[in-house]
């Protein structure tokens, strides 16, 4: 037969959410400061596709390519 396990104290279940939100703000953060520098064109470690060419983030790109 089941028998129900021991509840678990809030304290410990604050601190588990506490441990997974700070994980995901940690994240988080590191996505918007890599999107930062994606925009200022400053990125050393990301490559990305413009015109269907790759661009290394270290050479030039004009702003206004019509």
């Amino acid at each position: 037969m089941a028998v129900p396990k021991k509840r678990t104290s809030k304290s410990k279940t604050k601190i588990r959410k506490s441990i997974w939100r700070d994980k995901a703000n940690k994240i988080a953060l590191k996505a918007f400061s890599l999107a930062k520098s994606i925009l200022s064109n400053r990125s050393k470690s990301f490559y990305y596709a413009i015109n269907q060419k790759l661009v290394n983030p270290s050479e030039s790109v004009p702003k206004n390519e019509n």
